[in-house]
């Protein structure tokens, strides 16, 4: 399956790169500069030029899905966020659907079901990803939202937790595990129109998602 994965060149978005090739996909990275494009022919995808604040369009054709795991970054202003994370998401989701591309995964994050909980600093990235999960749902895309925890830098152990809402919201989890459940869920179908929640756990991947 040829997959746009777009923020390809961010920390979980080169890994899920990698994990989509090693299942047999044709990955293919939005990077906005030329000089991000080693790292992903690196990691086993293709490349091609685009940036989510103005026309990226062509980046989608011949596509069969898309993984968006772009994001602003922990040191920008609420501004970008709602620009990437918020509006970015929004405009993927929708020249997806303009394009007839049927299978949309997005990153997302625990907490984006209840933002005003959270710290006052993390609210913009909170409400942006709420209210791009809730477009998503809105559309008759299959989509699937992936809401991991704390993200670590730890290498990848490939046991999980995923639940619609974990009970127990403490610890961690590998960005390159991330990756490899939104590799994962691409083709898996117990996980089409779900929004679930994932951190470190004693169960593989395959099997946590089949419990869901």
């Amino acid at each position: 399956m040829k997959v746009l994965v777009i923020g390809a060149n961010g920390q979980v978005g080169t890994h899920v790169i990698k994990s989509l090739a090693e299942r047999g996909h044709d990955p293919v990275g939005m990077v906005r500069d030329t000089d991000q494009i080693k790292a992903i022919e690196d990691a086993g995808g293709k490349t091609v030029l685009g940036d989510l604040e103005k026309d990226f369009s062509h980046a989608m054709y011949g596509c069969e899905a898309v993984v968006f795991a772009a994001g602003s970054g922990p040191h920008t202003g609420a501004d970008k966020t709602i620009l990437i994370d918020q509006e970015g998401a929004i405009k993927s989701i929708d020249e997806a659907k303009r394009q007839g591309i049927k299978r949309f995964v997005l990153l997302s994050t625990v907490g984006a079901d209840y933002p005003e909980k959270g710290p006052d600093n993390m609210k913009p990235y909170l409400y942006a990803k709420k209210r791009a999960d809730e477009h998503l749902k809105s559309t008759n895309l299959t989509y699937t939202i992936l809401r991991p925890g704390r993200l670590s830098d730890e290498a990848a152990n490939g046991q999980i937790r995923a639940a619609e809402t974990l009970e127990d919201k403490s610890g961690q989890i590998p960005r390159e595990d991330v990756a490899n459940v939104l590799a994962e869920i691409v083709e898996n179908e117990n996980t089409f129109n779900k929004t679930f929640e994932i951190l470190n756990g004693e169960i593989n991947i395959s099997d946590a998602l089949g419990q869901l």
